[in-house]
């Protein structure tokens, strides 16, 4: 019997995939239903009212079960939340899951790993096969120290629900990722003023090209890494400008080497003064605040738009790999483990059009390996050689992503792909191993 942490997406992908191979497992969600994040009424989403998808619904859905045509290009939250109810109830996977319930607690013993979890304040301890880590990326703010003391109401997107938090406050948004870029839309219309702080620059994307989502535009010529940088840069310079038009600064950084910023609403804004750019903070004294080119305003509220934190509070670190000087656990794509053969981080990747059906490959390829490594055969032994040999090599397909946290786990999606692919044709012809009789 195996353990699935989450019932979001990858928890989700994950069961079914464990499912499809007849792997018998237990799967564990601190919601009362599935949905992850994606449930806004779950107290421990960081959704928010006006939240889309930001890549499209063909780029992203699960290839087993297709939204539906009625599902706009860019569905809403509550779409998608109905999305996940909906491929958890075709495949019967609620069943296998213990929801309310939260995992305190795993370590290894022998050659399994003992589970303690709690549901109504009463602890369970369990052994386990091995354990499928889904508990998601997105749910521990990562809360920068700010220079100096701020007197106004301070808090992080994590917490942001309604722009009618907004109202007649003069607002200062840190951080333009794509939740800061939509939660500096929302303010517009409900701040009395709303600034944006950036201490580097962004590549911004809109979301339509003549009629169609930009991630279901290009890629059919298969051209060189740098060509590609160059040309797709000069594009979106062509179609929507340079940050620096706007007022904000220019990326240091070529085109991909970070995740881009999906939102051409933050420039419109922008360029009619609804929201002003500003530099890095350099002190704060009350309500006041320095920025580092010496222009001073006051604010009542800032909103931290700084993303979060690799957070797995039921495991040691020491048992996930993760050195104290690194960013993100040294696994194998991410997922496997060079020595713990029965223990997998589902999900901890970002890449840019990816998609929800790359990770279901993902946990096609965990399936694979579990049942092939039960049968004890070649391929599961090769495999295990591999990803202990491989384990924290980055599968960036050439790319120099920028130095920072979120990007520890980013990976380049063709690489990872065609990964996946060849990892996955290796096992799903190999035969089980004959272990003669003593």
């Amino acid at each position: 019997m195996y353990a699935v942490i989450g019932a979001g997406p990858m928890g989700l992908a994950a069961a079914r995939n464990l499912q499809k191979l007849n792997i018998p497992f237990t799967g564990f969600e601190l919601h009362t239903d599935v949905g992850g994040l994606w449930d806004i009424d779950n107290p421990y989403s960081t959704m928010y009212e006006s939240a889309h998808l930001i890549s499209s619904k063909h780029m992203t859905e699960f290839k087993e079960f297709p939204m539906s045509d009625s599902v706009a290009s860019y569905p809403h939250h509550t779409q998608l939340r109905q999305y996940f109810h909906d491929f958890a109830e075709k495949f019967n996977l609620k069943s296998h899951y213990e929801f309310a319930t939260r995992v305190i607690s795993m370590e290894p013993e022998g050659s399994n790993w003992r589970l303690v979890s709690e549901c109504n304040g009463q602890q369970q301890s369990r052994l386990f096969e091995g354990v499928l880590i889904a508990n998601g990326t997105l749910h521990t703010p990562n809360m920068p120290v700010l220079p100096g003391e701020f007197t106004g109401e301070l808090m992080h997107s994590s917490e942001y629900r309604s722009p009618s938090t907004f109202n007649g406050k003069r607002v200062l948004i840190v951080g333009c990722g794509n939740s800061g870029a939509d939660i500096a839309v929302d303010a517009v219309h409900h701040a009395k003023s709303v600034d944006i702080s950036l201490r580097r620059g962004y590549y911004f994307l809109p979301k339509f090209i003549k009629g169609q989502p930009i991630d279901t535009l290009g890629g059919k010529l298969n051209l060189p890494r740098p060509l590609k940088q160059r040309i797709d840069a000069a594009l979106i310079r062509m179609i929507v400008g340079k940050p620096s038009d706007y007022g904000l600064p220019d990326p240091d950084y070529r085109m991909y080497e970070s995740h881009p910023v999906v939102n051409s609403l933050v420039l419109h804004h922008l360029g009619h003064g609804d929201i002003k750019a500003r530099c890095d903070i350099r002190q704060i004294d009350g309500r006041t605040v320095t920025f580092m080119d010496g222009e001073i305003a006051d604010y009542d509220l800032i909103l931290m738009a700084t993303g979060y934190l690799l957070d797995y509070p039921f495991i040691d670190r020491q048992q996930l790999n993760w050195p104290v000087n690194q960013d993100s656990p040294q696994l194998y794509m991410n997922v496997f483990h060079p020595e713990h053969d029965n223990l997998f981080m589902m999900g901890m990747i970002e890449a840019s059009g990816l998609g929800w059906e790359g990770r279901n490959q993902q946990a096609r390829l965990v399936a694979l390996y579990i049942q092939q490594r039960r049968q004890n055969t070649e391929a599961a032994n090769q495999f295990n050689q591999v990803k202990r040999e491989r384990a924290g090599v980055n599968l960036d397909g050439g790319y120099n992503y920028i130095k920072l946290a979120r990007m520890a786990y980013y990976v380049n999606k063709d690489e990872y792909l065609a990964t996946l692919s060849k990892h996955i044709a290796d096992l799903e012809v190999e035969k089980p191993l004959l272990v003669p009789e003593i």
